[in-house]
């Protein structure tokens, strides 16, 4: 069955997604849309895969390394007071990573909660005022 992860990979391999951060030794990494907090971004595997537990050995491990490449580089980058990661699958049935940086800047009442819980419906959909901040990520991380 294909999924919203399914369409973004394809879309990153025919080069047509806009959010498209790099090719990573894993699969993709995109800028999340919207941006819920400033350098919100996802690890998409290629070829896509139910889940974490699909995988194994070296193909699991390196997965996992990319998404806290991909982490520390929006962490220096973004300068936000640390990274949150979530591996969920509930909504969208294959594996994919939240890289989720939380900043100081965030409502009092949201800092400490899961970024689950603020407005996105009123969050800013990605466009091409994150794209210097899409370019800074891919250049730390070398892409």
């Amino acid at each position: 069955m294909p999924t919203a992860i399914h369409r973004q990979v394809e879309a990153a391999r025919s080069g047509v997604l806009k959010r498209i951060v790099g090719r990573m030794p894993s699969g993709w990494a995109v800028m999340g849309d919207p941006q819920i907090t400033d350098g919100y971004c996802l690890l998409l595997p290629d070829p896509v895969v139910s889940d974490l537990n699909a995988l194994s050995g070296e193909a699991r491990r390196q997965f996992l390394d990319d998404m806290a490449r991909l982490g520390d580089a929006v962490l220096r980058v973004t300068g936000a007071e640390r990274i949150n990661y979530e591996i969920l699958g509930n909504v969208e049935p294959a594996l994919h990573a939240h890289i989720i940086p939380r900043h100081a800047s965030e409502a009092p009442e949201l800092r400490k909660q899961p970024v689950w819980l603020h407005e996105w419906s009123t969050a800013e959909p990605f466009n091409e005022s994150h794209e210097a901040l899409r370019a800074q990520i891919a250049a730390e991380l070398g892409l």
